[in-house]
């Protein structure tokens, strides 16, 4: 359950798509070479606390222990708090290093070697699925074609988009088990665009780049084959 050099973005992806309440995984921190970080998912959201390595010992919060292993012993049974909501988590599912994963999809490796300067050959194939998206995007009005800069976020079978980065409640929640396609999109004037067919409207999107669009409908497609994978087992098993 140790990552290594896990980003604190790729921890929350991994206990958020594949952990359960009370996953946990510990990884070094962004912020210094003597701190790590314990990420633990509590519900539907990843708190992450600070750990100091001393040289001698492991310092968490008022306590210190001599090693990692005593520090998780000793938590598993105390609840963590989180300090934002004083919500309590606890230490229940080590994440494995070498954990079963979702087949890694193109757009991941895309995604990661564009942030890591890599290119897509250096990763290896079980390089951590991110199943979450987020960024701002164009989108097209549906009733008067204007175009609106809106912040997207796609986790699970959710794509939902925000007025802006800082708001709280989404305009709009779309199902992904509802979208029929996604492609990009040439009949518009803008450049970089791509939609999202729903049997009741077509969203028209557009990135930034067309590397961000491309992202975008590939981590989109291979969300749609997840669905159709689980639905055919689903009526299979029923039929069966």
């Amino acid at each position: 359950w140790y990552h290594d050099n896990l980003t604190r973005h790729a921890a929350e992806a991994l206990l958020l798509s594949n952990g359960q309440d009370g996953s946990y995984l510990l990884r070094k921190s962004n912020e210094s070479k003597d701190l790590y970080s314990l990420s633990v998912r509590g519900k539907d959201s990843v708190k992450h606390f600070h750990i100091e390595h001393t040289g001698t010992s492991f310092k968490f919060g008022f306590n210190e222990f001599s090693s990692l292993k005593e520090l998780v012993m000793h938590f598993a049974n105390q609840p963590l708090i989180g300090s934002e909501t004083g919500t309590l988590i606890v230490l229940k599912h080590p994440y494995p290093r070498q954990v079963e994963e979702p087949s890694i999809y193109e757009s991941v490796r895309v995604h990661t070697a564009m942030q890591t300067g890599r290119t897509e050959s250096d990763l290896v194939p079980n390089a951590p699925s991110l199943g979450t998206k987020e960024g701002y995007l164009v989108k097209q009005g549906r009733i008067v074609k204007n175009w609106k800069t809106r912040w997207f976020t796609l986790h699970r079978n959710e794509l939902k988009y925000f007025k802006d980065q800082t708001a709280t409640e989404p305009i709009r929640a779309l199902d992904l088990t509802e979208c029929s396609a996604v492609q990009f999109d040439y009949s518009q004037e803008r450049v970089n665009c791509f939609c999202l067919v729903f049997p009741l409207r077509t969203y028209y999107l557009c990135a930034k780049t067309g590397i961000e669009a491309d992202e975008w409908i590939k981590i989109l497609r291979w969300k749609l084959s997840q669905i159709r994978k689980q639905l055919e087992e689903r009526n299979a098993t029923l039929s069966s």
